[in-house]
């Protein structure tokens, strides 16, 4: 899961007029914000199936654990950008520590699946107040010459925190230090965001942007009440049976997306600062890359479901389960570390190859699963991890490409990472309730192979249009 700005596309562009001799000290500060949001998102799924035994959980709550993170980090993403830079980056990055801080409590407190998904709630409100200061920090701080380093180690940041959340999951969950079990995995942020705000009030510099985006309340209000229309009922109607309500709020979910685009485009008709600049949606490249990157991230139900198949199917301890996913998270640092120049080589069919890799290895995935290739699952985890590493950080810079005037650059950024966070809430209610759809209410150890199996198939086939929609983009981007 990425956070950047919806600046990254001019981080080179800018020069701090005087270098902050501090820099290289703020900068393991600014990457812990980084890290963390990635890490909660990857750390829960090993302890759901702990949460659900612990809690009482039903399956949509555990669903709401992870959808309800990425709808929210998704919807207030941008917003949290502009505050930085209207209030300043230091102030809103030392908000959204202390307060992803304290959310963290409160979900290792949770005696409820309400009280956690409400803290989830928090913890993704909060990233969006944190992790958009980093690479516009970066920005500032570092002059043009040092940039490239800093983001190397920004970039490194992303593989670490996937592999952290695969191992120390499985080790807190299995290890019940201080007599606790999932609620380690979110205690453990305690320390980390407190030394993290230290080193923020010690090290870090303030900085605002010259001319700052206005805040489009009523854009974050509609588009939130859109993905709570759509997501709550695609995950709570299997088991409260479709009631009429249930349909009515799914029906009035595209409604309210009409509300949201008419909303948007009365604002930018007047010359406001729209959440979604809906003037790039005429670009057809663009649109392109959106559907892409929905379909790409789609992939979070296979940490969902993947680690209750191991864990409930296979009884797999969580450590076990953390152990089985490393070869995926492997994969994926290694490919995001040379993608830069696969791109340079490959250009935006950077994307074919990578989409490729992905099918290939889940479809391996599935076929020892099922039994026809059973020794075979380390090797398809570490492909498709190869393959989401290459994905990963060449859409936005393939699809970016697209956008002929520079200056949309980094709003069109923010709209592409948005939309991996709704693809994430999406991939988790979807491809989610066809897991624990095909589960049923007593499920043995054959029927969640199944159920694995079609969901991981749901994700190929969306996989497979991802790299069909990357042949239609160009192969040189468009002039800037």
């Amino acid at each position: 899961m990425t956070s950047e700005t919806t600046e990254t596309l001019q981080l080179h562009a800018a020069r701090p007029a005087t270098v902050d001799p501090r820099r290289w000290l703020a900068l393991p500060v600014l990457l812990t914000g980084a890290f963390l949001p990635i890490l909660d998102f990857n750390v829960v799924n090993l302890a759901l199936p702990a949460i659900r035994d612990n809690l009482g959980a039903s399956p949509s709550e555990v669903q709401f654990v992870i959808s309800a993170y990425a709808a929210t980090y998704a919807v207030f993403l941008i917003t949290g950008g502009r505050l930085g830079d209207l209030l300043g980056r230091r102030q809103m990055f030392l908000t959204g520590v202390a307060g992803f801080t304290i959310a963290s409590v409160l979900c290792g407190i949770a005696w409820s699946p309400a009280m956690l998904v409400a803290g989830r709630i928090l913890q993704g409100l909060t990233a969006t107040a944190m992790a958009p200061q980093v690479l516009a920090s970066i920005r500032v701080l570092f002059p043009a010459a040092e940039q490239g380093r800093a983001l190397g180690f920004y970039g490194a940041t992303f593989g670490l925190a996937n592999i952290c959340g695969q191992l120390l999951g499985g080790v807190l969950v299995s290890a019940h230090p201080f007599g606790l079990a999932w609620q380690a995995i979110f205690l453990i942020n305690v320390p980390i965001g407190l030394a993290a705000f230290v080193g923020g009030v010690l090290y870090l510099a303030d900085s605002r942007a010259a001319h700052a985006q206005r805040l489009d309340v009523g854009g974050v209000i509609l588009l939130s009440l859109t993905l709570g229309l759509l997501v709550y009922p695609l995950i709570e109607g299997r088991e409260s049976g479709w009631p009429v309500w249930i349909v009515a709020m799914l029906l009035a979910s595209p409604l309210m997306l009409a509300a949201f685009v008419r909303f948007e485009a009365r604002l930018e008709a007047r010359g406001g600062d729209p959440l979604v600049a809906l003037h790039l949606l005429r670009n057809s490249d663009f649109v392109i890359g959106l559907v892409m990157a929905l379909a790409f991230y789609m992939l979070s139900s296979f940490y969902l479901t993947f680690a209750v198949y191991l864990q409930s199917g296979l009884h797999r301890s969580p450590l076990e389960a953390g152990l089985a996913t490393l070869p995926f998270a492997a994969g994926f640092f290694v490919s995001s570390l040379v993608s830069s120049l696969v791109m340079q080589w490959l250009g935006p069919r950077t994307l074919t190859l990578g989409f490729a890799l992905q099918v290939i290895g889940f479809g391996v995935v599935m076929l020892s699963v099922g039994g026809a290739l059973p020794q075979s699952l380390e090797f398809g985890l570490i492909c498709g991890g190869l393959g989401f590493g290459t994905v990963m950080p060449s859409v936005i810079k393939a699809v970016i490409g697209s956008i002929i005037d520079p200056r949309h650059a980094g709003l069109a950024s923010g709209m592409m990472i948005s939309t991996f966070q709704i693809g994430a809430a999406l991939g988790v209610a979807v491809i989610g309730g066809v897991f624990y759809s095909l589960l049923g209410p007593h499920p043995r150890a054959d029927d969640y192979a199944h159920a694995f199996t079609i969901a991981l198939g749901c994700n190929v086939a969306l996989l497979a249009l991802g790299g069909w929609l990357s042949l239609w983009l160009p192969r040189e981007p468009a002039a800037g």
